[in-house]
């Protein structure tokens, strides 16, 4: 039984036993984060699907639920953008992980947020979705729906077209087609049979089973139809459809040989489920037969929204979720159970202030007479025009209001409660913008966690990539994830992250006099300082008031060890209790705490 324990069982099928597991010690990565924040589009609202009957029958019709939140992991900016629509939108979740990248960080999940609506309607009104025309299903016009919410549905555009491969017989009778053993006849697959008198008629197979047969050496499949055909055939050809899908926005997926009945391995249908990052078939559809047509492309998508104001602190968290649940939940809860996260940042719990709208930047034009002039009056540049991005004003609490304050560490003490339920990851933390000492001072006596660390001041970030052209205040939790994940994967989680200059950061939001600075470190608060070399962070600290936990390193550390024991160990389970299986405990555990010292 122990053999076996290490094997990643999935579908049915044969697996290779991997023997005797290897009875050896060694570190797991520890640099791995997650970002939970706001973002324009990106996997949200999932249909939990049972795998399992993937590769034998894909059934779409067994989802359990409706996850709202669904962390994918992404290991550069460049696969973000891909699923998440880039710099777009309200959120700072993409300068947040823009900078974790920037910064050395190699792998990150990414949670997005959107609204809990109190109804399934309510849920599903905000996707886009278009009739493919041309071709309709058994069930009445193909439907297809955005994968997910928001107004960047609305450029999608589909187009299915019709191919078909000519199959040999060996024989026809009126309710069956015998074909050689190589053949690629399944069931559910359409066969179009061009008669002697050139018209055509479509027929799925329904069954297919191997038969002996005295003239051949192998065997052959029969396939038998939903219905008789006529006396005389000249052609017959299997008919696959090829599915194309386009955002408008230079990401493309393209679904090839696919089958037009829910019986077929490669249901189109299926496919979509499993497989496609963009579009989801319409439920009124799933079991139905598609009817062929040349080519089909579908009408414009309509209905997708941003409903950006609509999200609210709460839709960061799950009341009904507890650690003692065996599924995941949603919003933060949606990261338990993943196995090598170890640094937690949400750079969206809150908004201070927007981020949209900024003024471009004005070069006024030279004057004609390159001399000297008298200035004049200074003219304003234009107010941009043009549709206004929704603010995320749900989510808007100013610290400087006692009892926003109060809010937000209500919030941010609910995500460190999360990280000290689960042990297994470190939640970092940005201390509220514009607070004078005193009420920073204040803010920090409400936290006494090794699993919390705070970080201090904004930082300013200017990426070339981002269309809005501006300075961007950016969480320094950002910067700080990824500075910690480049430590861990150059020295070791035991080297602690501190004294390094932050990239891709041009200034800091609030300058830190020397004064100020020494209060914040022995208060555990990790400063980053505008130096004559760039942007330093000078410390690497908890929020622990037991100094056994000051440093991250050492919380790092010891949930590495921990971790490694729980993963590696396994087999001792189906172990005899003995002295010799003692002693084999000892003598690990002693090795793999001297490579560590």
């Amino acid at each position: 039984m122990a053999s076996i324990l290490n094997v990643p069982l999935g579908a049915p099928g044969l697996y290779r036993d991997p023997g005797v597991p290897l009875r050896e010690l060694s570190g797991v990565r520890m640099d791995v984060a997650a970002f939970v924040g706001v973002a324009p589009r990106g996997p949200a609202r999932e249909r939990v699907l049972d795998a399992i009957l993937r590769n034998c029958r894909p059934d779409p019709h067994v989802g359990r639920q409706l996850r709202r939140t669904v962390p994918y992991a992404v290991e550069s900016f460049d696969e973000y953008r891909r699923l998440y629509g880039g710099f777009g939108g309200p959120g700072l979740l993409p300068y947040a992980v823009a900078a974790f990248f920037e910064n050395g960080g190699r792998r990150a999940y990414i949670a997005r947020i959107v609204h809990n609506y109190p109804t399934a309607a309510g849920n599903d009104a905000r996707v886009a979705q278009a009739v493919v025309g041309g071709v309709f299903s058994t069930a009445g016009p193909l439907t297809v729906r955005a994968r997910n919410e928001g107004s960047w549905g609305n450029s999608l555009r589909v187009r299915l077209d019709f191919s078909g491969r000519p199959l040999i017989p060996l024989e026809v009778t009126s309710v069956d087609i015998t074909v050689a053993a190589g053949e690629p006849l399944v069931v559910g697959a359409l066969l179009r049979l061009t008669l002697g008198d050139g018209s055509r008629i479509h027929r799925f197979v329904t069954t297919v089973r191997r038969v002996p047969r005295a003239t051949a050496a192998a065997g052959v499949l029969t396939g038998t139809f939903e219905s008789l055909f006529p006396d005389r055939r000249d052609t017959v050809e299997i008919l696959e459809a090829d599915l194309r899908i386009d955002d408008g926005d230079g990401r493309a997926e393209s679904h090839r040989g696919q089958g037009l009945s829910p019986l077929h391995p490669r249901w189109i249908a299926g496919t979509l489920c499993y497989d496609s990052q963009l579009i989801h078939p319409d439920e009124s559809w799933i079991d139905a037969t598609i009817e062929p047509d040349p080519a089909a492309q579908s009408e414009p998508f309509v209905g997708g929204e941003d409903d950006y104001p609509a999200i609210t602190p709460e839709d960061f968290f799950d009341a009904s979720w507890t650690p003692a649940e065996d599924e995941p939940g949603d919003g933060i809860a949606a990261l338990a159970g993943l196995p090598d996260l170890s640094i937690l940042v949400v750079p969206d719990l809150y908004s201070p202030e927007s981020i949209v709208g900024e003024t471009p930047l004005y070069e006024p034009s030279a004057p004609e007479n390159p001399g000297f002039v008298r200035c004049g009056p200074i003219v304003p540049p234009p107010v941009a025009t043009g549709p206004a991005i929704a603010d995320l004003k749900g989510l808007r609490l100013d610290p400087e209001i006692p009892a926003d304050r109060e809010e937000i560490e209500r919030l941010q003490s609910a995500l460190v409660g999360f990280a000290e339920a689960l042990q297994s990851f470190i939640v970092l933390l940005d201390v509220p913008p514009r607070l004078g000492p005193r009420h920073v001072l204040g803010w920090r006596a409400k936290f006494n966690s090794a699993y919390a660390v705070a970080y201090h001041p904004g930082l300013v970030e200017s990426l070339g990539d981002d269309d809005r052209d501006a300075l961007i205040a950016v969480p320094p939790s950002a910067v700080a994830a990824g500075i910690i994940a480049q430590r861990e994967l150059a020295h070791g989680v035991a080297h602690g992250p501190a004294n390094v200059l932050a990239r891709a950061v041009v200034d800091v939001a609030e300058a830190i006099s020397p004064d100020w600075h020494d209060e914040l470190h022995s208060q555990g608060i990790n400063v980053f300082l505008r130096e004559p070399d760039g942007i330093r962070l000078t410390a690497a600290r908890t929020l622990s008031r037991d100094g056994a936990w000051r440093q991250i390193s050492v919380r790092r550390l010891v949930t590495m060890i921990r971790r490694t024991v729980e993963r590696r160990m396994q087999w001792l389970v189906f172990e005899p209790n003995n002295r010799a299986l003692r002693a084999e405990v000892r003598r690990l555990l002693a090795g793999f705490l001297r490579r560590l010292f």
